[in-house]
């Protein structure tokens, strides 16, 4: 089992941007769309899909959180004719954050956000050789720039099958504040990541857009994850927090993907409307609302 995946949170688009996004790598499908009703946000739509051989999950639930490229999936490619297909279809009536060319450190490399307001990066680069084609990148900015060392360092200690794989610092003169991270790979949970600082004059910051979701298989992992990630109260609510450094997570028990998908509408309903209530999940009371 995936021990953490990528949330994307659409508005309504979340069926029409997920069925884009497979058709544009090998090893992709939507899995499951589900419909849970009665929620703040109306009927909402929830669909699972896997991503270049990854498992993501996607939600359309309301204008409440727009994406910006302070998070941007990063996908490598290599060769110029696949690169260049996915980038033509992500730029339709997207819009260019870096010019799709050639730069010092890629053959190829853009960076864009799309119509839905997604943040990509697409690179080929013999730099860029990566095992995981796409990779959740952390842009540390503001109040948060100069965190990212730190960041990372504090994840990989709470997550087991962590590690951190490359930090490259910028280097006195290179563009941003010395001793503040260039790019760093890192491992959580065996999922890769990646981080930079930038104490650009950036206009956004990590919101719940997107966040990362933790299947948890004990109210002991639940409590632990909870304790040691969550650090502003008032976002905590339906097994959402968000930590020290803004970047927003879910902690969620690992049989709610079953519940929800059980083609039980009455089941389904009823751990829903369990669950709204909540801020930290209870696995025991959402299994009695499971079973009745």
């Amino acid at each position: 089992m995936q021990k953490i995946l990528t949330h994307l949170w659409f508005d309504k688009e979340a069926k029409e941007a997920t069925a884009l996004y497979v058709s544009l790598f090998p090893n992709s499908k939507i899995n499951k769309v589900t419909t849970i009703t009665d929620t703040p946000s109306g009927d909402t739509d929830m669909v699972g899909f896997t991503l270049a051989g990854k498992d993501f999950m996607a939600i359309s639930a309301g204008p409440y959180f727009k994406f910006n490229p302070s998070i941007s999936l990063f996908a490598v490619f290599d060769t110029e004719k696949e690169i260049d297909e996915v980038w033509n279809k992500l730029i339709d009536g997207g819009k260019v954050l870096m010019e799709y060319q050639k730069y010092p450190w890629a053959d190829k490399y853009g960076w864009l956000q799309d119509k839905y307001g997604l943040s990509w990066q697409l690179s080929m680069s013999e730099n860029h050789k990566l095992e995981q084609k796409i990779t959740p990148l952390l842009m540390f900015t503001q109040g948060m720039a100069g965190k990212a060392k730190e960041a990372i360092d504090t994840y990989t200690k709470l997550f087991p099958d962590s590690k951190i794989d490359m930090v490259a610092p910028y280097e006195k003169g290179e563009g941003d504040t010395e001793g503040f991270i260039k790019h760093a790979r890192f491992t959580l949970a065996k999922e890769n990541f990646m981080a930079m600082d930038s104490s650009g004059p950036h206009e956004f910051v990590f919101n719940e857009a997107i966040s990362f979701v933790v299947k948890c298989d004990t109210q002991e992992e639940i409590d632990r994850y909870w304790a040691a990630l969550s650090a502003v109260p008032e976002s905590e609510q339906c097994g959402w927090l968000k930590d020290k450094y803004g970047v927003s997570w879910q902690i969620v028990p690992s049989i709610m993907d079953e519940m929800l998908t059980s083609g039980d509408q009455e089941k389904t309903e009823r751990v829903t409307q369990a669950f709204l209530k909540m801020k930290k999940f209870d696995i025991s009371k959402i299994e009695e609302a499971y079973k009745g």
